[in-house]
């Protein structure tokens, strides 16, 4: 597998984007979806990846500096036919080697606290990120679940 720095203009990657935002909004109530489409996704502080499987999309995720030393973590997607055989675990790592290689001190994200975000939250925990509260322009909601790890 692959990963690539993607410019977001690939069909594969809007579907797979698309798929993420309709499971976001059947899960969580309108303002307490936080992904972003693909405009959204084409900031200048923002960083998006793609795992590619030969020709076939497995997974993806970004960055968003939210300073010099604090980046959040965003659109963190495996393709269906790719779960459950450590797309996540791929995607994570190398979001977390590009912001310790960027000299980001501290990587934080926001996901849902209903049990659709289980796996979301268990993977992030293995991987050292711990519960803290909202940052950035985050506020109180009982349906996210804040979490960070310094690097």
């Amino acid at each position: 597998m692959k990963m690539v720095l993607d410019d977001l203009k690939g069909s594969e990657i809007a579907a797979l984007l698309t798929e993420h935002l309709e499971d976001m909004r059947a899960t969580s109530p309108p303002e307490s979806v936080h992904a972003l489409n693909l405009e959204g996704l084409r900031q200048d502080n923002i960083r998006f990846w793609t795992l590619w499987d030969g020709d076939n999309l497995a997974g993806c995720g970004a960055l968003k500096w939210l300073d010099t030393q604090h980046a959040e973590i965003k659109s963190m997607r495996t393709a269906a036919t790719y779960k459950q055989q450590g797309v996540a675990s791929r995607v994570l790592q190398h979001l977390i080697n590009e912001a310790k290689a960027k000299g980001v001190e501290r990587l934080s994200l926001e996901t849902g606290s209903m049990d659709f975000f289980i796996p979301a939250r268990r993977l992030y925990a293995k991987f050292g990120f711990e519960l803290c509260g909202p940052f950035a322009d985050y506020g109180l909601d009982p349906n996210s679940v804040f979490m960070t790890k310094r690097l």
